[in-house]
């Protein structure tokens, strides 16, 4: 475990001297992110006991915080200079630090621990916080943000999906949470790492629809209260903040919930995600707060959330070829390597085109959002593309390994598990 601490800092170190000296640093606004990185990831924590209670007070010098619209052209394919170093830099953590650790996170079902020093070490929480709390956020980066899913994804797929979950419940209080809420329960993810969130969405209802909950909010003296259930929560055992939807006046509506009492964890293992600690949560009349105010749209969180896992289903998509390339081409049979037949060279070929399919409706519909518009039709789209052509290609590198793809000697067996929540999870995440 301390090996791979030192690799994570090593790591950390390594990209920060390639930086340190180019004129990025202040051409992007970075340099003052990466001393906060490494400031926040060389203090000590204070100590997490009743840490909820004590760390979301309403901070009255938090203004309200909106990140402005990208002003470039819709759907521009190429990668700024920043993109590319978020990329690569997620890719290299990805293939260094999460690939290792996916097998045994698996098998134990345990998110692993030390996962989250990394994640302090790589400053990931900061590219969804404004400026204004120390930051690097300056406008509505969406497009960003599914990179960064997509490029974490292909170290592994439940463990991006944890990850992620701190982060994007970070971009969700940005994007919609009303003044009142930013004021209350943004500063303290920027002033203690070891403040966790996640989303309370999905129900276990045959055919969920997360327009008809049965989860309930009720308003008493302009107070809220949610009573309900909810399943598939990642993390939930060890989060501070829940995001969480629920009937309202018979309508749908977003609220922020406070751990505490009223609120019961069961665990509920999974199919996938193992690495995730899926639970369900009971909730009894616990305290909430109405998440944005005018400016919210219901449609738009789902389609936001709905995006993030259709990118993390295309990152660990990626993986799944790659790794069933190079099967291919070193596993031989009758003399010769199998990617030398037809029937599975043409199955990898079309991994690579539906990868690239999905790809594209995923960043239509992103750079739509990013740019103030319209993307409710595009994110339908992607997410049934990618709800049908992740599974396949899950399903075709098990078989492309044959009898080795059904074993835990090889990954496939575990991306093609995790592929199968993009059908079924609705949103849970958020762009």
């Amino acid at each position: 475990m301390s090996n791979m601490v030192n690799k994570a800092q090593g790591l950390g170190l390594s990209l920060i001297t390639k930086i340190a000296g180019s004129d990025l640093l202040d051409q992007f606004k970075l340099r003052k992110f990466i001393e906060k990185s490494l400031y926040q990831g060389s203090k000590i924590s204070f100590q997490t006991l009743s840490k909820t209670q004590k760390a979301f007070k309403a901070n009255p010098d938090v203004n309200k915080q909106r990140l402005p619209n990208q002003s470039k052209s819709l759907f521009d394919l190429n990668l700024t200079e920043e993109q590319q170093m978020t990329v690569d830099a997620m890719s290299q953590f990805a293939a260094e630090i999460l690939y290792p650790l996916a097998h045994q996170a698996d098998d134990q079902e345990k998110f692993p621990e030390e996962l989250w020093q990394h994640s302090t070490d790589l400053g990931l929480n900061y590219y969804a916080l404004p400026e204004a709390l120390g930051g690097v956020a300056t406008e509505k980066n969406i497009v960003s943000n599914i990179l960064i899913a997509e490029s974490l994804a292909k170290g592994d797929f439940s463990l991006t999906a944890g990850l992620l979950s701190t982060f994007s419940a970070i971009n969700a209080l940005v994007q919609w949470g009303s003044e009142r809420v930013q004021a209350t329960y943004l500063p303290p993810f920027a002033e203690d790492p070891e403040v966790r969130a996640t989303f309370a969405i999905q129900e276990a209802t045959p055919a969920f629809n997360p327009l008809k909950l049965k989860t309930r909010a009720v308003e008493v003296n302009g107070q809220y209260a949610i009573t309900g259930e909810k399943t598939m929560v990642l993390l939930g055992e060890s989060a501070d903040l829940f995001i969480v939807n629920a009937d309202l006046n018979g309508q749908a509506q977003v609220f922020v919930v406070k751990r505490d009492e009223s609120i019961t964890v069961l665990k509920t293992p999974a199919m996938g995600l193992k690495a995730t600690e899926t639970v369900t949560l009971k909730f009894n009349q616990s305290p909430a707060e109405i998440l944005g105010d005018d400016d919210f749209s219901y449609n738009a969180f789902l389609d936001l959330g709905n995006l993030m896992w259709c990118a993390i289903a295309v990152g660990t998509c990626e993986a799944v070829k790659e790794y069933c390339i190079k099967y291919a081409n070193e596993r031989t049979a009758f003399g010769e390597p199998i990617s030398h037949r037809q029937s599975v060279a043409f199955m990898i070929a079309d991994m690579a085109i539906e990868i690239d399919a999905m790809r594209m409706l995923i960043l239509n519909a992103a750079s739509l959002a990013e740019s103030g518009k319209s993307f409710h039709r595009e994110a339908y789209l992607a997410r049934l593309l990618c709800a049908e052509k992740s599974m396949k290609i899950g399903t075709d590198g098990v078989q492309i390994l044959g009898g080795h793809g059904f074993t835990k000697e090889h990954p496939v067996e575990r991306w093609y598990r995790d592929l199968r929540a993009t059908a079924v999870l609705h949103s849970g995440l958020h762009a």
